[in-house]
């Protein structure tokens, strides 16, 4: 990325502070592939394959990006309403895109004991319901 294009990003805009620092050039290891075709990350020094904290040590600083910085974000308006989210019912649930998800209007609940009795008298013959 050239110093022009760099200089046009705001990381701000994405969370992130930028502390000016000099970028690392060489990478800590590769990615490799075994016999069976599954990716196994390969450190280049065989310090970085030690056992214990000062192992633990090198391979978080090797992994680390030195110019990006934790920022906390900004507390959200006040007074800012949830938005409806008409299609979320319908289509599916996004956790991180939902808005407000509202049902519409509960059917009335149907009378049991009456359909039992209509079903009943349904299913009896003609000659039993005229006796009755």
């Amino acid at each position: 990325m050239s110093d022009k294009n760099r200089s046009k990003i705001n990381p701000a805009k994405f969370g992130f502070a930028e502390r000016r620092t000099k970028p690392r050039n060489e990478r800590p290891g590769a990615i490799a592939f075994d016999d069976l075709g599954n990716a196994q990350y390969a450190w280049r020094d065989e310090r970085m394959m030690e056992e214990g904290e000062e192992g633990e040590s090198r391979r978080l600083r090797a992994l680390s990006v030195a110019n990006l910085v934790l920022v906390d974000d900004d507390p959200p308006p006040v007074g800012k309403k949830v938005a409806m989210n008409k299609q979320g019912t319908r289509v599916g649930y996004n956790p991180y895109d939902s808005g407000l998800l509202q049902k519409s209007a509960f059917k009335k609940q149907k009378n049991l004991r009456a359909l039992s009795k209509w079903i009943e008298l349904r299913n009896k013959p003609a000659d039993q319901q005229e006796d009755e």
